[in-house]
């Protein structure tokens, strides 16, 4: 069974990767719901989160937490939205957390939930996300 995530760890599929350990991957959402928006997976395969050993567990959500401070800064952010879906609307069968960049009024949150995709305008769109999230990783 193929693993696009797998896939992407292993460096056989292109991504633009802002951190990596190793026990875990950081890189861009190829379609963000915000510019900025993180993966953060194991670099082992886990299909759900209840799969991961809970020595994992702490490592995935200590880069989580470093993560979410870094996109924020990098993405001038007031605050940022983590999730990890769990079987619905978990489109790769890969443990991964969601770290997305918010801003008062950016329309995530309304009446209901949107998770309406916005891709980057550019690759160096992209590369300028990329740069800014690794910067703040190294401060």
């Amino acid at each position: 069974m193929s693993c696009v995530f797998c896939d992407i760890i292993a460096e056989s599929v292109p991504a633009y990767t802002v951190y990596s350990d190793s026990s875990v991957v950081a890189f861009l959402d190829h379609r963000p719901l915000m510019p900025g928006h993180v993966l953060v997976v194991p670099r082992g395969h886990y299909a759900l989160l209840a799969d991961l050993p809970p020595s994992l567990t702490c490592e995935l959500f200590l880069v989580v937490q470093r993560m979410t401070t870094a996109v924020e800064r990098a993405m001038h952010a007031d605050g940022s939205f983590v999730a990890a879906n769990i079987k619905v609307s978990q489109s790769v069968p890969h443990v991964h957390v969601h770290v997305v960049p918010r801003r008062k009024g950016d329309g995530l949150f309304g009446k209901t939930f949107q998770w309406t995709r916005h891709p980057y305008p550019s690759e160096a769109a992209i590369r300028e996300a990329q740069n800014a999230i690794r910067h703040e990783l190294q401060e």
